[in-house]
């Protein structure tokens, strides 16, 4: 192998890159090109990276820890390399590196972190060794493409494997705490305190399993370097390292508040000499990645996304925003990037929204008004055409603050309506 990809493959790609996005082609296409040309071309260019790769991977919350990890990292000083446009598939990586790279295939970069995707992490670690790795949880999401539950959490313990380092660990899932038995590498964990494991339930919780219950019972948790211990709508409190903190934060959304423990575990395991408070300093500066929980401003008022993609997210997400005051609009599409089974919407409740009036779109419209209407929530209207529902939705509220619940495909098409009319963040 060469120690950078040859300068015809880097060239070639980058033509198929700057031509898709002139077409407004989808961000992975170039790396399945390049995949295909040269199946080197990841391995060749991480390999440079003095402080190797970090991948983070599980059901719930990758985007936004992975910009959370990235925030903290860049605090300390550290170049990072990361696949910033959520495209989570291994050519997705190779995509964004077409991007970053110079001609001669140089990555200015010391290490990079590796939103991915469940099933295809197992690929890409089989190409390149991760030195970190976390593991965020694991529920039941999109099962028509990955099977069962256990599956999933195999394919996690495939990742924690593969790792050199050290592997950062959730202890409040029972499933991924399994994984830490199965390895000879460094193990951390974070967690929650006693009094917020009700808030955050996991999957065998939500699908009345005991076997979380039965582990707590039969063994104590692993201690934690990150514990997270309070929240509230304006910051969290953590332990770490044994010793309490309180930091604001701009993030919203009780998982991402939750994820920013597992942030933060993770960092120290990187830079074990940074500093917590200039840790939390950094934290406390960082907003939702793209789609989730982003809030943008149209026509002087909030518009938030909120990406649901399972029960679990889907729950949380009710239980994170309160309704009142706002105008609310669910879009779910089942395109292959939402996952094709939608039986999963009749495992939400809904009943938080039964004092408003829902307008619903996308693809599956006339599913999700039918499970409303199973919640008794009312319906506004429903329009399956996203364009023409965005613009109804803020037509009919015009003076009030709106939040709109989507799945991938459905936020992708309205981040993009939106960019014609408010500013937008540009992933690239």
């Amino acid at each position: 192998m060469n120690d950078m990809p040859q300068p015809f493959v880097i060239i070639l790609g980058k033509a198929v890159r700057y031509a898709a996005r002139l077409r407004g082609g989808g961000s992975a296409l170039p790396g399945l090109f390049v995949e295909k040309i040269s199946p080197d071309f990841i391995p060749s260019t991480l390999k440079q990276l003095p402080k190797g790769v970090v991948v983070i991977s599980g059901t719930n919350g990758k985007t936004t820890t992975t910009k959370m990890v990235v925030a903290l990292l860049e605090s300390q000083g550290l170049k990072v390399f990361t696949n910033r446009t959520g495209s989570n598939f291994v050519r997705g990586v190779a995509a964004a590196l077409l991007g970053d790279i110079d001609i001669k295939g140089k990555l200015d970069a010391d290490i990079a972190v590796l939103e991915l995707d469940e099933a295809h992490a197992v690929k890409f670690v089989e190409l390149i060794p991760p030195r970190y790795s976390l593991l965020l949880n694991v529920m039941r999401d999109q099962l028509d493409r990955f099977g069962e539950i256990d599956a999933t959490a195999r394919m996690l313990e495939k990742i924690a494997l593969a790792t050199t380092d050290t592997v950062v660990i959730n202890r409040e899932d029972a499933r991924i705490l399994k994984i830490a038995d199965a390895i000879s590498t460094d193990v951390r964990y974070f967690g929650l305190s006693d009094s917020l494991l009700s808030h955050f339930p996991s999957d065998d919780d939500l699908h009345g399993i005991a076997s979380k219950k039965s582990l707590k019972e039969s063994a104590p948790r692993p201690n934690a370097d990150v514990t997270l211990k309070d929240f509230n709508d304006k910051g969290a409190a953590f332990s770490i390292a044994g010793k309490d903190f309180v930091t604001p934060l701009r993030l919203r959304g009780v998982y991402n508040i939750f994820n920013s423990a597992a942030a933060l575990a993770l960092v120290r395991t990187i830079v074990p000499e940074a500093s917590i408070n200039s840790l939390l300093g950094s934290l406390s500066t960082v907003t939702p990645a793209f789609g989730r929980g982003e809030v943008l401003t149209v026509d002087g008022q909030p518009l938030e996304l909120v990406l649901v993609k399972n029960p679990s997210g889907f729950r949380l997400g009710l239980q994170s925003y309160d309704p009142e005051g706002y105008a609310t609009m669910v879009a779910i599409n089942d395109n292959y990037a939402d996952g094709r089974d939608m039986s999963w919407l009749w495992d939400v409740d809904f009943t938080s929204l039964e004092n408003e009036s829902v307008y619903i779109s996308g693809i599956r419209a006339y599913d999700m008004a039918l499970r409303m209407q199973y919640d008794d929530v009312p319906i506004e209207k429903v329009e399956t055409d996203l364009t023409t529902a965005l613009r109804d939705f803020i037509n009919l509220h015009p003076e009030t603050p709106k939040r709109i619940y989507c799945t991938y495909t459905a936020m992708l098409a309205l981040r993009k309506e939106l960019s014609k009319i408010t500013r937008v963040e540009v992933v690239s």
